[in-house]
């Protein structure tokens, strides 16, 4: 069981998942930790959905999220917008404007980020 959801496990160590546990029982893999936030906990099950499918019965998971105030963080790269950065983790450009409400202590105008920046992405 291990094998079919290696991808799984090797993402929770990607993500630092804290406190990770995994074992097998009965044909059943079960994994549990916390990721950083929300963002990092979708990522987690979106690959077991990938493998198992929508209600995969051969695992079990149990992923906690350590902070729920925020949905993630994002460090800004070279050549990226807040749209740019807005579609990737909500699927929808114009809500960039949640992304620099919540950011007003670092952004002055929407239109100029800077690499290296460490903004915050809000949950909706």
């Amino acid at each position: 069981m291990k094998a079919k959801y290696q991808s799984v496990l090797e993402l929770g160590q990607q993500l630092e998942i804290k406190e990770g546990d995994v074992k097998e029982e009965n044909g059943v893999l079960h994994v549990s930790g916390i990721a950083k936030n929300q963002y990092e906990k979708n990522l987690l099950w979106d690959e077991i959905k990938k493998i198992g499918g929508d209600t995969p019965s051969d695992i079990m998971a149990d992923i906690r999220v350590a902070d729920t105030t925020i949905y993630a963080t994002h460090t800004v790269e070279k050549g990226e917008t807040l749209g740019k950065i807005a579609k990737h983790y909500y699927g929808n450009a114009m809500k960039y404007t949640a992304i620099f409400d919540a950011n007003t202590d670092i952004l002055k105008n929407p239109d100029v980020i800077h690499p290296g920046q460490i903004l915050t992405i809000p949950n909706l």
